[in-house]
């Protein structure tokens, strides 16, 4: 019902709505500026001025002397010098996973101002359980990093905390392993 109702009100009068608007006096067209004159022709001096060699141009051209490299072992150049400066500044590790876990190799030394999983997991629930003893100048200190970078680690970065609830009653369900 509501359909034929809406088309009522959408047909009603539809010839005499279209005849007005049709019969409306059309906008005026925007005024048209003139178009800009053509380029004036070039003379012949010109054209002959233009196709003419410059000795002291050419000159200059000549003088000059490109060398040309591969970007690729430019590249590589720098990745092992910097290699190179990275390995100088290593520090120990100071904690580990136990044994291969998913399958990485064990590391026994990192860059200095660079962390571990297993040493960011250490040092942040270090902070999180003994927060006057471990202040960020502390963990700065102690793994070769930035005190700026450590301040915005422990500010960003929080463990995990797992607390497990024992259940008040015998009774109450339990899940049994498998």
């Amino acid at each position: 019902m509501g359909a034929r109702l809406a088309r009522m009100f959408r047909n009603f009068n539809v010839e005499n709505r279209a005849l007005r608007e049709i019969s409306k006096d059309k906008p005026r067209a925007a005024p048209r500026y003139p178009d800009r004159a053509p380029p004036p022709s070039v003379s012949a001096e010109a054209a002959e001025l233009v196709k003419k060699k410059d000795e002291s141009l050419l000159g200059h051209l000549r003088s000059v002397y490109v060398e040309s490299t591969d970007p690729a072992a430019a590249a590589a150049e720098v990745s092992d010098s910097v290699a190179a400066a990275e390995g100088a500044e290593r520090r120990p590790l100071r904690v580990s996973f136990p044994g291969h876990m998913f399958g990485l190799a064990e590391l026994s030394d990192v860059p200095k101002g660079k962390l571990t999983i297993a040493e960011a997991l250490k040092a942040l629930g270090s902070h999180q359980h003994q927060p006057q003893t471990w202040t960020a100048e502390k963990i700065a200190q102690e793994y070769s990093l930035d005190l700026k970078d450590t301040k915005s680690l422990m500010e960003f970065f929080i463990p995990f905390k797992v607390e497990i609830i024992p259940p008040k009653t015998r009774t109450a369900k339990q899940i049994k392993a498998s």
